[in-house]
């Protein structure tokens, strides 16, 4: 074991140790947990080793948990918090909605088409439909493409993540000596997927001039999130835009992430860009579980049920009232495009400011707007985190392995420091996080290059 190796293993085990310490009560119910789940939870990204942090409650952009310790979340939720814990406006809006309205009333009502109404305006939607999550729209999307094409076949992207049972994960074979990638082991209808690296103008253009009359759609994020913030290039995705006109295959972009960025969503940040159908999720409920697609009304006519021979789409809480309010209140009232802008423009500034202080280091943070990942690796660090168009780091698999250890040891060590961060990395900002939050955390981040530079370096 070399001298570095020996410091980390010896710093992650004296953080795990305080860890341990410090999270008594939240070992005891991730034992209790073990005897009804699983692995103790049910979202596996959750599970962090000794043991997870159990939460007991939230308010703001802070959360406590069981042992009496207080963070401040850069979490969100995945993305979909961006609220908060309990945002005055949209809880004004749950309670006079339950009180007044009911809960699921089994029928079609006017809040429906008024929320549909407003989120095709604002991302420029001919049609929508409405889902329970963003892992409904992209399957519902998908199966809009294959009936409007006939054809099956669907091309994605290495680190791709579109829901729980629609992901790509990073290539595991070669063939004679190129780099051959596949859908994750529980991917729906996982044969009939082609999966490419991202952004990789010339691979979408090579899969449509061999299999172009059987390709169904292309399904992909703007900016990956799964796969670590890393945004699409512009080429990239009006590549993918052209292929699939000149084939007339679907091209859905997948904003379940990404619509936050700006008012139409990132797409309208992208000069020509304009999909067939649009996915939508996280955040837009107001923190209720939520989900939608729409585009094309040609290809979303394939869900009409006044024509004949079209798709069925039904789910007993797709049109709830509390969502459909909330979510209402939340994209007119609190999110407003004014409040897009606004925060993306804060984000970019914070993001910025943390690449200036990992300058130097095998650590580097990608993203866009309000959104920020960690990685760790030489490859990394020499791009400082900026893909960007023609970038040396376009997917995850240029950045290299990652130092999952240093990783773990970042997380360890900002939970002992107040912040509430993910192992994986991701960093999305809520709405009204005070500036003064941000800045602690970016000198938090220098204390730990500074505290463990010997292991960061370049």
């Amino acid at each position: 074991m070399t001298s570095r190796e020996e410091y980390l293993q010896a710093a992650l085990g004296a953080a795990v140790r305080r860890y341990e310490d410090r999270n008594k009560r939240s070992r005891e119910l991730h034992l209790a947990a073990l005897e009804s789940m699983p692995g103790g939870n049910t979202r596996t990204l959750l599970h962090d080793p000794p043991f997870p942090t159990f939460m007991k409650r939230g308010e703001g952009y802070k959360l406590f948990d069981e042992d009496g310790h207080e963070y401040f979340d850069l979490v969100a939720e995945m993305t979909a918090g961006l609220f908060g814990h309990g945002h005055p406006t949209l809880l004004r809006v749950l309670a006079e909605t339950a009180e007044t309205v009911g809960l699921s009333l089994g029928a079609t009502h006017a809040a429906e088409s008024r929320l549909a109404a407003l989120l095709c305006q604002r991302f420029g939607l001919g049609r929508l439909r409405f889902t329970n999550s963003g892992t409904e729209a992209n399957l519902h999307a998908l199966a809009a493409a294959r009936k409007h094409t006939g054809r099956r076949t669907v091309v994605a992207f290495s680190g791709g993540y579109h829901g729980s049972v629609l992901s790509f994960g990073m290539p595991l074979t070669k063939d004679g000596g190129e780099v051959r990638f596949g859908p994750a082991e529980n991917t729906a209808d996982r044969d009939s997927f082609v999966v490419l690296r991202y952004n990789d103008a010339e691979a979408v253009r090579r899969v449509f001039r061999d299999r172009g009359d059987e390709i169904a759609a292309v399904l992909v994020e703007g900016m990956q999130g799964s796969g670590g913030f890393i945004p699409g290039r512009h080429d990239f995705l009006l590549a993918i835009q052209e292929e699939c006109r000149k084939a007339k295959s679907v091209f859905i972009l997948d904003e379940v992430m990404t619509s936050r960025l700006a008012p139409g969503g990132l797409q309208s940040t992208v000069p020509g860009l304009r999909p067939t159908l649009t996915t939508l999720g996280k955040y837009i409920g107001g923190g209720l579980p939520f989900g939608a697609f729409g585009g094309s009304e040609p290809v979303m006519a394939v869900y009409d049920p006044r024509l004949p021979g079209t798709l069925a789409h039904s789910g007993t809480f797709q049109n709830n009232t509390l969502m459909l309010h909330v979510g209402h209140a939340a994209m007119s009232r609190v999110y407003t495009p004014e409040a897009a802008l606004a925060l993306s423009a804060r984000g970019d500034a914070f993001r910025a400011r943390l690449r200036d202080v990992v300058r130097g280091t095998r650590v580097a943070f990608t993203g866009l707007g309000s959104f920020a990942c960690l990685h760790v690796s030489e490859a990394w660090g020499r791009c400082g985190g900026d893909g960007g168009e023609g970038g040396g780091v376009a997917c995850k698999e240029d950045g290299g392995p990652e130092d999952e250890d240093i990783k773990t040891l970042f997380r360890l060590y900002m939970l002992e420091r107040g912040f509430w961060v993910q192992r994986r990395g991701n960093i999305a900002l809520i709405l009204d996080i005070p500036q003064e939050v941000l800045d602690r955390f970016v000198d938090a981040v220098a204390d730990f290059i500074r505290d463990h530079e010997q292991v960061l370096k370049l």
